[in-house]
């Protein structure tokens, strides 16, 4: 569950939205509509205002780390700051890489060797070692082929189905038919709604 209520940043707002326990939110729009600033503040990685709240709480009353655990960002690109892969997670070997498809001995690779799409799906595993309420994904299979993308897809509905929110941000509009529950277009800072079918 997530409630937004006037949350502004830059050109962008005021956005209210209400997301259910295991609903999924797609949003499009043109490139530099401000889709990333968008999920940047909902994570409270930027200056913003307005009122947000989880099922856990509000967001003024949660430190910025336990926020960022329950509002769990993933970026188009993503940041690592050790070698090694298993450095960035806290329990890595109980990590489901079979899901997305990446070999068990990842773990003892170099960071470096990663491709750009073994680095995503890692980033996303990584993230979900949290047990986010939910999940913010910005363009989360754009470097990765049909089969990696199925498979993040089949990984991301079983967060889904076990109540995980989730706002994903696509420029795929057949992922957005795909996934989400409901689709919304950003354009000049708001959210318009796209009916289906």
């Amino acid at each position: 569950m997530l409630e937004i209520k006037a949350l502004t940043r830059l050109h962008i707002g005021p956005v209210y939205l209400d997301l259910a326990n295991g609903e999924v939110l797609a949003i499009t729009g043109a490139s530099g509509s401000g889709k990333s600033l968008l999920l940047r503040a909902i994570a409270d990685l930027d200056p913003n205002e307005g009122m947000l709240a989880t099922q856990s709480g509000a967001r003024r009353d949660t430190p910025a780390p336990d926020w960022r655990r329950k509002v769990a960002y993933l970026p188009a690109e993503s940041g690592w700051w050790a070698d090694r892969v298993d450095a960035h997670f806290e329990q890595p070997e109980v990590v489901d890489l079979a899901s997305l498809g990446i070999p068990e001995k990842a773990m003892g690779w170099e960071v470096a060797r990663l491709s750009s799409g073994e680095r995503q799906r890692l980033a996303f595993l990584r993230l979900l070692e949290h047990q986010p309420e939910v999940l913010l994904l910005d363009e989360p299979t754009a470097s990765l082929d049909a089969t990696n993308t199925a498979l993040f897809e089949a990984r991301l509905k079983r967060c889904v189905d076990k109540g995980v929110s989730v706002i994903i941000v696509t420029h795929d509009p057949a992922q957005a038919d795909r996934l989400a529950d409901r689709h919304f277009v950003l354009e000049n800072g708001q959210l318009g709604q796209v009916a289906h079918g």
